[in-house]
């Protein structure tokens, strides 16, 4: 009996230790209709991503005819490693080289909005912050000694502390100012964006990388009423039908 408690309490330590600890996120306000923003998320993930991270389960074609970017155009913009536009989003970083630099591969980030979340990876991406005793001399917020640089610090420019995440603004009464608003609030160097211009950025990518994970979505949300409609017009045969086989049971 002493063992089963003992290995139960060691098997919900380890759950526990896995699980990590969890902070507060910022809402992500993203739209799956909005085919602009993934078209600009998908720019920003081919420039900023794609040479690390790739996308397995997913294809160049697929893409391109889902976010209404012609081939040609995707090809000459969206593709730097010579793929044609029917292969799989594969990264081109090798993963030996990648292990000795990063401690890891990357990972394919094909599933990483259903398994992290819209809101974890908007304030991932934004929680990125100076810390010279990390071999890349960043951290993260919310996820704690990343091994990841910070690959887009060219746009957000690099936050000289920990950044506020999981806040919500508040509008000051007396000037009416908002006050309290999360981000990043001393910056050790500038980026070629503002605060709100990254914002809106990160929210581009977190939609395109939403959309990814669940590319045939929106055509699911497009035909359930027609399913449903279909439905409740089978169950009246369905009922009828049923009284019929049952009546002299009755």
């Amino acid at each position: 009996m002493r063992k089963l408690i003992a290995i139960l309490l060691l098997a919900t330590g380890s759950l526990a230790w896995g699980a990590g600890v969890k902070v507060p996120l910022d809402k992500a306000d993203i739209d799956i209709h909005d085919k602009a923003s993934k078209q600009r998320g998908a720019a920003i993930f081919a420039n900023y991503c794609m040479g690390c991270h790739g996308m397995s389960y997913s294809r160049y074609e697929r893409v391109a005819d889902d976010l209404g970017i012609p081939h040609e155009l995707f090809v000459e913009n969206l593709i730097f490693d010579g793929s044609k536009i029917g292969q799989l989003m594969t990264g081109s970083m090798d993963k030996d080289l990648a292990a000795s630099w990063f401690g890891a591969p990357p990972p394919d980030l094909s599933l990483t909005a259903r398994l992290r979340g819209p809101d974890w990876l908007y304030s991932y991406l934004r929680g990125f912050y100076k810390d010279d005793s990390r071999p890349w001399g960043v951290n993260n917020v919310v996820f704690k000694d990343v091994g990841m640089p910070h690959v887009l610090a060219d746009l957000q420019g690099l936050c000289a502390e920990p950044p506020v995440i999981g806040v919500v603004a508040e509008i000051d009464p007396i000037s009416g100012t908002e006050v309290g608003a999360p981000g990043c609030r001393n910056f050790a160097t500038t980026g070629s964006m503002d605060p709100a211009e990254f914002d809106r950025a990160m929210l581009d990518l977190v939609n395109y990388l939403e959309y990814v994970g669940e590319p045939s979505r929106l055509k699911a949300e497009a035909i359930a009423p027609y399913v449903l409609l279909f439905l409740v017009i089978l169950f009246v045969p369905a009922y009828l039908l049923n009284r019929e086989y049952w009546k002299d049971v009755h």
